[in-house]
């Protein structure tokens, strides 16, 4: 870890306002400037790594608003995650960590293989008798809660259903590269779809490498930086094996990721190509907004956006989606209050916090409530599961979309 990181940190508080945890405890020690004072401490060699000062750092959400906040560019969510790679790294995984982030998450016939009882689980209308019954109350909390997250699944993974090679609409423009994220594929796979056929209208010839894996993302947060290369490794190479002028993510966590394989690979020239390339696709879609703006058709919606933390506060992206809705005739855009708030899902934040999840997320309801909207948008699968389930619950009125989705209706009119 880098020592200067962590004493750039001059405790102004400017980050106080902006993290999701100091905002609902108050607490010194669950606030940014706190975290990178008890990792601070622990290098120097003045704390031990207890259990209790574990805890206190496993409140963070990485949500990097702090960042973003920051004058001096502390970032406490990475400083954390550096911290716990380095501490997972001298103890080593343990067997389901292992399980899951080695043997599973790397290989995607394994993660769509996984996901065929839960298919059956639905289409057989087990997952209604279950949750009619209140079965689950008999389970442990996080198994409850994670069947409670589960929305309805489609009924193949898209990276099963689409061809390697999308042809460009008309005349062609150029050649991307499509990511296709596993959440993205498993669950939302009707966004994704959406993302294609948007890239393909405006003249993209769009590959989708059948043998990407994942982005590693899962890895970091489980501390597992040698997995996290190994994907990322894995990657770089099958891409750099295609002429292609980006490469485009419709999964903000992904994007965040993929970013910073450059970063995790210093001075390797594949890599750092690698993330030059990579665009989250609001930002190639902006790019041609006039030519969109001519293809879209009327939507009479109110509708707004929530900023995901891997895209606003990550990637430094906020105009473009916010753009690209204002493009659809008749659509009334309506600004979200602390739009770029964490909504509490933070990977599997939600599983392992649930208290102070669901007290973030209430945060985030009660201001789509005061928005008015029909339809929320964003462009995450953390996210959207959450907001799925926090709409489902009291809001059911409000339609969930991702960014892709709502254009792509535009553009069928």
């Amino acid at each position: 870890m880098d020592y200067v990181k962590l004493i750039n940190c001059m405790r102004c508080g400017m980050c106080l306002p902006h993290c999701p945890t100091y905002k609902e405890t108050f607490l010194e020690t669950a606030s940014p400037r706190g975290r990178v004072a008890l990792v601070r401490k622990v290098q120097e060699g003045e704390l031990d790594q207890s259990e209790r000062l574990l805890e206190y750092l496993s409140l963070c959400l990485d949500c990097q608003a702090c960042a973003s906040a920051c004058p001096c560019g502390v970032n406490a969510g990475e400083l954390v995650a550096e911290f716990t790679c380095e501490r997972k790294g001298a103890q080593g995984l343990g067997f389901m960590e292992d399980m899951i982030l080695r043997q599973l998450v790397p290989h995607p016939d394994r993660l769509e293989s996984s996901m065929v009882p839960m298919r059956a689980y639905q289409k057989t209308g087990l997952q209604k008798l279950v949750r009619k019954l209140g079965i689950l109350k008999m389970f442990p909390k996080p198994l409850e809660r994670m069947e409670g997250l589960l929305p309805e699944l489609p009924k193949r993974p898209l990276r099963q259903e689409i061809r390697e090679i999308t042809p460009a609409v008309g005349k062609e423009r150029g050649t991307v590269g499509f990511f296709l994220g596993c959440v993205m594929s498993l669950i939302f796979s009707e966004a994704s779809r959406a993302t294609i056929q948007l890239l393909s209208s405006l003249g993209y010839r769009v590959i989708t490498p059948k043998n990407q894996v994942c982005c590693g993302a899962p890895n970091m947060l489980g501390g597992d930086l040698e997995g996290l290369k190994s994907e990322a490794r894995t990657n770089i190479d099958i891409f750099s094996g295609y002429d292609v002028d980006f490469i485009v993510t419709d999964c903000g966590g992904c994007g965040a990721e993929l970013k910073k394989y450059g970063h995790h690979f210093e001075d390797d020239g594949k890599a750092a190509a690698f993330s030059a390339k990579v665009r989250d696709i609001s930002q190639l879609l902006a790019m041609h907004s006039d030519e969109l703006q001519a293809m879209l058709k009327p939507l009479d919606l109110q509708v707004t956006y929530h900023d995901p933390c891997h895209i606003a506060h990550c990637q430094g992206i906020r105009s473009q989606p916010r753009q690209l809705l204002k493009l659809i005739p008749g659509l009334q855009y309506r600004e979200l209050a602390e739009a770029d708030a964490c909504c509490g899902s933070a990977g599997t934040y939600n599983i392992a916090k649930p208290e102070m999840s669901d007290r973030i997320l209430q945060r985030k309801l009660d201001n789509i409530r005061a928005s008015n909207a029909e339809v929320l948008v964003t462009s995450n699968p953390g996210c959207l599961l959450q907001l799925k389930k926090g709409l489902a619950d009291q809001l059911p009125e409000v339609k969930l979309m991702h960014l892709t989705e709502l254009l792509a209706k535009s553009l069928a009119g």
